[in-house]
């Protein structure tokens, strides 16, 4: 079949060029925005009477036909079309005759698929937004149920500081409260309308960009017509942003895969967020969040593969920008995957306060309140942190903790040592001090949740 392009050519491929050629089985998701689009371009063009007000009223009444009869089921789409913008026109023609032809009057395939991106994405970030919200919300709602559980903090992987387990979720939501700006961030300069740049150079039609742009719901028009076909770097941007909320989910999974470890068990994962083992019977994996941690790594690789495609690039437009829909869309579908698996997975899982309380009596994680301590007592810091250290490696040297040791013996390593010293170190006391702004005490963890809330709210 001679394609809708044929002129220079005779319009006629290889099957294997087909093949290859074509985008309809990645880009027929956009068949919305496509139509869409094209519904504000035969407004534009009935407007400036670039086409007789009755073809235009044809085209959008045939559009909004074929978009009906596609959300119904009615019309399917045709996958040996070449692409979705192909198909609907040729619908389009098939249905109201020579009038639908007139369509692609004053635009290009160039700044058509510009458009249809920049609109889908659009709505995808919304999308990617609202899954967000419901984690953070859902990581607030269980830091608020445990803003007064202590466990160990660690830096190294080693045992540091007393903190709180809400503390500890806390950190994640803040995270994500960022993921959630740098998407609202990309969006808005995103969102500038291409359409009207044509192949490149613009056109001799005297089209009114800024209305399309308008009725598009967009900022205003690309300022250059030239970059607004051939640069995707709003995808990029958008790549990026993806990429760094699915390090952020590999973290997390990461420390839930360690809590939930036997090692650790901190956590108790519900069994509807874990696998069992083809020939341990006692195993139970935590698979989703081993799978949201691996995820990561195919995210980067879209947004690795699509700068590599565009560094090499010259202008205008070039048909390997034909991939920047893949791996966008790739990247998109996995992350959304996991956000709603993670959401769930945080929201059912079962904490286990006592384990996480022993671990923190371990350890020796109230070192730094017992220098603080004596600092207190006048000893400069850095002579309270060395006489700290020589106390805890006694205690190691005795199996005794910093709670144990008995008064007579820190004494024996200073004499400003009284029975204040057990309050100091008492893993409660040592949680409930941290009262800095953003700190783990339990009423610095509210206020944290009250926060991020009132945000999420704005």
């Amino acid at each position: 079949m001679a394609k809708m392009w044929a002129g220079r050519t005779a319009g006629v491929t290889d099957s294997f060029a087909d093949e290859l050629n074509s985008s309809i089985g990645v880009d027929s998701r956009m068949y919305r925005q496509d139509i869409t689009g094209s519904i504000a371009h035969a407004k534009m063009l009935k407007k400036q009477g670039i086409i007789d007000a009755s073809d235009a009223d044809a085209i959008i009444a045939g559009l909004s036909g074929i978009l009906q009869d596609l959300e119904s089921g009615a019309l399917e789409i045709d996958m040996a079309s070449e692409d979705i913008h192909m198909f609907v026109e040729e619908v389009l023609t098939e249905r109201i005759g020579d009038a639908g032809k007139k369509l692609h009057t004053a635009r290009s395939r160039n700044d058509q698929v510009a458009l249809d991106v920049r609109l889908y994405l659009r709505d995808e970030i919304e999308s990617v937004k609202g899954k967000l919200k419901e984690l953070i919300q859902t990581v607030t709602d269980r830091a608020e149920e445990y803003a007064d559980t202590i466990m160990p903090g660690y830096t190294h992987l080693q045992r540091a500081q007393p903190i709180t387990f809400g503390h500890a979720l806390m950190a994640y939501a803040m995270m994500f409260l960022r993921d959630i700006g740098r998407l609202s961030d990309c969006s808005e300069r995103m969102n500038e309308s291409p359409i009207g740049s044509c192949a490149f150079a613009g056109t001799t039609y005297p089209t009114d960009r800024f209305y399309e742009a308008e009725l598009l719901g967009f900022s205003g028009p690309c300022l250059n017509s030239i970059d607004g076909v051939s640069d995707r770097d709003f995808i990029l941007e958008l790549l990026s942003d993806l990429s760094i909320l699915s390090m952020h989910l590999s973290r997390f999974s990461e420390e839930v895969i360690l809590w939930a470890s036997w090692e650790f068990k901190f956590i108790e994962l519900s069994d509807e967020y874990t696998t069992g083992s083809s020939i341990m019977p006692q195993k139970k994996n935590p698979d989703m969040a081993e799978l949201c941690r691996g995820k990561a790594g195919r995210v980067y690789g879209d947004l690795m593969a699509l700068l590599t495609t565009m560094k090499g690039l010259p202008l205008a437009y070039n048909k390997d920008m034909q991939e920047d829909k893949e791996r966008i869309f790739d990247a998109l579908d996995t992350v959304s995957l996991c956000l709603t698996v993670f959401t769930g997975m945080i929201g059912t899982l079962r904490a286990l306060p006592d384990n996480m309380r022993r671990a923190a009596s371990a350890g020796f994680i109230n070192a730094t309140d017992l220098a603080d301590y004596l600092t207190g007592r006048g000893l400069p810091f850095r002579t309270a942190y060395k006489l700290s250290g020589e106390i805890v490696a006694y205690c190691i040297r005795e199996s005794l903790t910093l709670e144990t040791l008995p008064i007579d013996r820190y004494r024996q390593f200073s004499p400003v040592f009284d029975e204040a010293v057990y309050d100091a170190v008492n893993l409660e006391n040592c949680v409930a001090r941290r009262t800095s702004f953003g700190g783990t005490s339990p009423d610095s963890v509210r206020c944290q949740i009250a926060e991020v809330k009132r945000r999420l709210e704005a």
